[in-house]
């Protein structure tokens, strides 16, 4: 137990105890930080409101971005998964995922035993509701009761509890998730402090009881047989998978939905939120996709020792009554019993264009936002950003330099950038489509673009360093060597490639043979004759073949990063005039000062910022950097 600290004085205090919470707790106290974690309710530390599931499209490169730093998320779904499945397995590497169906109980008592045997890491069950703010630099947080929390930096994570209110039909009430209080005050705190607040809204799906599902109706949706893992640690747990199933809507369905909209607060008028496009209710999909038939449901367990069960597309904000029916309209539903209804929660949220890249605000220096505050929807993002908002907060207090992550770099990098970036008008979540450079920026190489800077930083240990390195050395080494292998055609080669409806006619390498498609590492192996071709774990022949087979599309998204990093480099003064360069539109003046970005390549992404405006920048900054050269020399010559 790390010496408790005398009064209420900590060096960061987080606000909120969802994944970013997590994240962020974790991070800034294994970093020598002394860091206060508050909850509305410990009990509920890292729960999933949602689905309990961890990964999907492009979250499960967030997950292995937060684990190849030295974050928690991979491990805990990795210790407490119910089912595994790579999505997209036939499909390219840079749109390969995985996903866990994890157990929400387990998870949570996972997250909940590391936090508590984490040195330098104290845990208090309150409500954050005021900020202590002195010369536009936060000093700590005010509790419910009027208690006093002192810190160097602050970390608001409160997910959708910021002023929460929840819609079941017509009805609503305040709470941030079912059966728990919303914050109320921090709302306020900021608005009196100069920073906006605007509103969201999310939705989940009922749960029902298991026991009364006939499975026999739907279709089961079994885990993989070879397993994957988040975590690039080794020795991760062996478990029974369990499986889900597949149910659709049906017409009776939606004629259900269809009577009942005005019965829908959100159809009402009542939630002004909007909600997440990607992630939308049943009516939503209904209504916005008439054409359809019927929709896709899975059921998905909640957990080993429970009968609780998640409807995965199903969310709705309807009336519990119409719930029922239209649950029971679903094949295999016909006589299902509601545990939990499903509801819309709207909540207050902070535009992320108000924070820098280090999710510090702009506005009050050591004040740090991370999670659905920012915007976002899905725990993954959280987890991302309330690791490198723990880390800069830490770093802060420590007076060393923040940590930013560049869109070349990874998914987080690309995912703050478009939250300080854009005007987020609705929950983001992270896709695959949002990465221009997905190709090098794939989930099975996470540990080689990002355990350089957790080692750095001090998040990721000597041992696993030294383990990092041995495997990378392994890879080029076994690359080196399929370059130099060379095979000649022979009645034996051929007769083994004839499988794989391939020949060959001249001697290859045995890198060139991996590179054709009907073709893999495992292929070759068999044709491979050198003696000291070891057995290699599976992450590394994988990595020897992507790296193989998409060298030429790497190194041209390689020279795509290199090119926009040459904008990178071109840095904006922070007191920068964009209103008194009159070259500029007006939209563009009014959206550059409002986000003030650091580089050329930020403000080029700036939505209704054009190239022409960036050329015009580019000559402004050219022009005031040779005067400032010509003003140096001017005084070395006086």
């Amino acid at each position: 137990m790390s010496e408790i600290p005398q009064g209420f004085e900590f060096d960061v205090i987080i606000v909120g105890g969802g994944h970013a919470g997590c994240e962020a707790a974790l991070a800034s106290s294994r970093l020598g930080a002394r860091t206060l974690l508050t909850s509305l309710n410990l009990e509920n530390i890292a729960t999933m409101p949602c689905n309990p599931a961890i990964g999907g499209p492009a979250k499960s490169n967030l997950v292995r971005e937060v684990d190849a730093i030295g974050g928690e998320m991979g491990l805990a779904a990795d210790a407490t998964y119910l089912q595994m499945k790579m999505l997209n397995r036939s499909k390219g590497p840079a749109v390969r995922a995985l996903r866990a169906q994890s157990d929400k109980k387990e998870y949570m008592k996972y997250m909940r035993n590391v936090l508590e045997k984490q040195e330098n890491l104290f845990l208090k069950q309150c409500s954050a509701v005021d900020l202590i703010v002195r010369d536009n630099k936060i000093c700590g947080v005010i509790d419910e009761l009027g208690h006093k929390y002192l810190a160097g930096a602050v970390v608001l994570t409160t997910g959708t509890s910021l002023s929460g209110k929840i819609f079941i039909g017509l009805q609503s009430f305040p709470a941030g998730r079912l059966g728990e209080m919303p914050a109320i005050g921090l709302s306020g705190a900021l608005e009196r402090e100069g920073i906006t607040v605007k509103k969201l809204k999310t939705g989940t799906p009922a749960r029902v009881d298991s026991r009364t599902v006939d499975y026999s109706k739907t279709t089961i949706q079994p885990g993989d047989e070879e397993l994957n893992f988040f975590s690039f640690e080794p020795d991760r747990p062996i478990r029974e998978q369990i499986p889900c199933y597949l149910t659709r809507t049906t017409r009776q369905t939606h004629e259900i939905i269809l009577a009942n909209l005005d019965r829908s607060p959100l159809y009402s008028g009542l939630i002004q939120g909007i909600g997440p496009r990607y992630c939308p209710s049943i009516e939503d999909k209904v209504v916005r996709f008439s054409e359809r038939e019927s929709h896709h449901i899975f059921i998905e367990p909640e957990g080993r020792d429970t009968y609780e069960t998640y409807i995965q597309g199903f969310s709705t904000s309807l009336p519990a009554d119409v719930q029922l029916k239209m649950l029971r309209s679903l094949p295999g539903l016909e006589n299902v019993w509601i545990v939990k209804p499903a509801y819309a929660v709207e909540y207050d949220y902070v535009p992320a264009v108000q924070l820098s890249h280090s999710l510090m605000t702009k506005q009050i220096e050591g004040l740090f936002c991370a999670g659905q505050i920012n915007g976002t929807s899905g725990y993954e993002e959280a987890a991302a950003q309330g690791l490198i908002a723990g880390i800069n907060a830490a770093r802060l207090v420590e007076r060393k330099s923040m940590i930013t992550l560049s869109r070349s770099s990874s998914y987080i990098g690309t995912l703050i950038d478009d939250l300080v970036t854009k005007d987020i008008e609705e929950p983001y979540r992270m896709l695959t489509s949002r990465s221009e450079y997905r190709l090098v920026l794939r989930q099975d190489n996470a540990d080689e673009r990002l355990t350089p800077l957790g080692y750095r930083i001090g998040l990721i240990s000597k041992e696993r360093w030294a383990r990092f390195k041995d495997k990378q050395r392994t890879i080029k080494k076994e690359i080196t060597r399929l370059h130099k292998t060379r095979v000649s055609p022979d009645e034996e080669i051929n007769g083994t490639l004839a499988r794989y409806n391939e020949e060959i006619k001249m001697n290859y390498s045995l890198a060139e043979l991996i590179k054709r498609p009907g073709l893999n590492y495992e292929a070759v192996k068999k044709i491979d004759k050198t003696a000291q071709n070891a057995d290699f774990p599976r992450e590394i022949r994988e990595q020897v073949e992507v790296q193989l087979k998409y060298s030429g599309y790497i190194e041209r998204q390689n020279a795509q990063i290199d090119q926009a990093g040459k904008l990178e480099k071109i840095k904006i003064p922070e007191d920068i005039d964009y209103q008194g360069i009159i070259q500029l539109s007006q939209e563009s003046r009014d959206r550059l000062s409002k986000i003030r970005p650091v580089n050329l390549a930020q403000a080029s992404r700036i939505g209704g910022v054009n190239p022409a405006d960036i050329s015009i920048l580019l000559v402004i900054l050219e022009s005031k950097r040779r005067m400032l050269v010509r003003t140096s020399d001017y005084n070395k010559m006086s």
